[in-house]
């Protein structure tokens, strides 16, 4: 294998892929940002936005096509589930040094403690947790939409909607973010039913920032799915240290909004993330990353 001068991570999440090129010194030399890479949602998809940005950092970084074979990328993506997955993308990639690919908590993991031992909490689109001890690596949740995601961003939305179709029907109480999730739909439950049908998870998760809102202006069926959802991550970080991860990170689209949210004594096990899951993708193909601020000489 040819010398690796450039790394490339990708963090692919359900709603948002970020991708980073640095060099074998760790400098940054460019980043980019698209849709939603889900592998489980839509893999001919999230093909083509990882491979758009990919192709958008190389030539921000003033590589080329002819430059692969020096290029090292790694893949953190949500819907990764195991070693078929795994070699299903990297089959895709293979024009490059090396690609290797897991699922995004892993890779976030592998940031948030540059590499080393702990626990980390993904609170986005969908949710899971990860516990990083001794070599031995643990998954805890991450099972999906239909089956898994307590403590997300889709979930926070599918209960929104559910509360405004009761709340239409006169089977639930009405609040101002039940009125405002039926105005969404032109007040016709019916179209809303229609939307359901074909939406995915980020789409579901286009509503939580409006619970948020909701739920800091006292409304109660926000506040409850508020509450909800913080105990879905309460529950991923109480299994995360109940691994032996003493440091335990919680990231995410909806991490820093759920986070007041918290009990308090969930709330002081969280440390603060030393890098990205981009990083983290980065670290996953043996990336160098720049000294953190403050970490010495």
């Amino acid at each position: 294998m040819a010398t690796l001068t450039h790394f490339i991570g990708i963090d692919g999440g359900a709603t948002r892929t970020r991708a980073r090129l640095r060099d074998a010194k760790g400098a940054c030399l460019a980043e980019a940002a698209g849709g939603g890479s889900n592998i489980h949602v839509d893999f001919a998809v999230a093909l083509v936005v990882m491979r758009g940005l990919i192709s958008d950092v190389l030539n921000k970084g003033g590589l080329s096509s002819a430059d692969h074979s020096r290029v090292a990328v790694g893949f953190g993506l949500a819907g990764l589930t195991g070693e078929a997955d795994a070699a299903r993308v990297v089959e895709a990639f293979r024009g490059f040094a090396l690609a290797r690919a897991a699922n995004d908590a892993t890779t976030a993991c592998l940031g948030a403690h540059a590499g080393a031992d702990g626990g980390l909490v993904i609170a986005g689109t969908g949710s899971a947790a990860i516990a990083r001890v001794r070599a031995k690596e643990t998954i805890i949740g991450g099972r999906g939409f239909i089956l898994g995601d307590d403590g997300s961003g889709a979930h926070m939305g599918l209960e929104a909607l559910r509360a405004a179709v009761r709340a239409f029907d006169g089977l639930g109480p009405v609040s101002a973010l039940t009125d405002e999730i039926i105005a969404e739909f032109g007040g016709d439950v019916v179209a809303m039913l229609n939307w359901a049908r074909t939406a995915k998870p980020g789409d579901y998760g286009a509503f939580a920032p409006r619970v948020f809102k909701r739920a800091a202006a006292r409304d109660p069926i926000a506040l409850d799915i508020v509450r909800m959802t913080a105990r879905g991550v309460e529950a991923h970080v109480k299994g995360a240290a109940a691994l032996g991860a003493k440091r335990v990170a919680l990231v995410g689209g909806i991490g820093d909004a759920v986070r007041p949210h918290l009990d308090p004594k969930i709330a002081k096990l969280l440390t603060a993330p030393l890098y990205d899951a981009t990083d983290g993708a980065i670290l996953l193909v043996g990336g160098i990353l720049p000294p953190l601020k403050g970490a010495g000489p």
